[in-house]
């Protein structure tokens, strides 16, 4: 089966934790997203305690460490990070025009969203499938994304506090601008990874709904933080010799800008 009792324990968990986002709009996809993905990957643990096996036990606790990690990496932005507020201050909707059945509308895109990225270790689960070699490798990925993902976050916040005036382009931003997001989009293809050999027919389905979801939200942000950017730094020569030099995305690929791609909304 497809939909399962399961999948609706990990879509209500979403819904409980992402509901944060009615506080502030702009949490729905921040806070929200990697308490969410920390919850289920605990969830998926406890309800499915007999099908457990090494490799699923690995690729939980990462969906845990992942979501602890964006999670209180946002928070400490959020709550602590007062020169953060400051220059995003007009940047991020505050949420108070939308109308409230927009809320509920992203609220429940959101936490599906979130439900069908986990889904392929969710369905290796369910299938009571046992560990094959894709399941270490993409774990691998997966742990691999997430160091990526999280060595990014720790250059870019030392390299603005020597020059907060500054974009960044030390450390992996040397190779790619949006380094970060490149570590997301390298943690989710690890857990496709790990779905094969276990994922049946039409399961593969809200796979890759989840997949090509979250990869569309990273080129989506990438697409928002460069025309920030370009605001930002746009007359500085240097910044326009660092732009048409460093892909914006994947390394070596060279793709420099999606500013133009306006079908990138969110």
């Amino acid at each position: 089966m497809v939909f399962t009792l399961g999948l609706l324990w990990l879509f209500l968990a979403a819904m409980v934790i992402s509901s944060i986002g009615f506080k502030n709009y702009v949490w729905f996809i921040s806070l929200g997203y990697g308490f969410s993905i920390a919850g289920e990957g605990l969830l998926m643990l406890l309800l499915y305690g007999k099908q457990l096996t090494v490799g699923t036990v690995i690729c939980c606790i990462l969906f845990i460490l992942y979501g602890c990690r964006l999670g209180g990496y946002l928070a400490v932005r959020e709550f602590g990070d007062n020169s953060y507020k400051k220059n995003m201050k007009g940047e991020i909707k505050d949420g108070k025009s939308v109308p409230f059945g927009v809320k509920i509308a992203i609220w429940v895109t959101c936490a599906l969203l979130y439900v069908t990225q986990v889904s392929g270790v969710f369905y290796r689960l369910h299938n009571n499938a046992q560990d094959n070699a894709f399941v270490f490798i993409g774990a691998a990925v997966m742990l691999l994304g997430l160091v990526l993902e999280s060595v990014a976050d720790i250059q870019k916040n030392k390299a603005k506090k020597v020059n907060p005036r500054r974009f960044v382009d030390t450390g992996l931003y040397r190779l790619v601008r949006c380094p970060n997001y490149l570590g997301e989009m390298i943690f989710w293809t690890g857990v496709v990874i790990s779905a094969i050999g276990a994922v049946k027919g039409w399961q593969w389905i809200i796979v890759a709904i989840g997949y090509i979801g979250i990869i569309f939200v990273m080129f989506s942000g990438a697409r928002r933080l460069e025309i920030r950017q370009n605001k930002n730094y746009g007359s500085d020569p240097e910044y326009q010799k660092y732009v048409k030099s460093v892909p914006i995305m994947v390394p070596f690929i060279p793709l420099y800008s999606v500013e133009k791609y306006k079908w990138l909304v969110g």
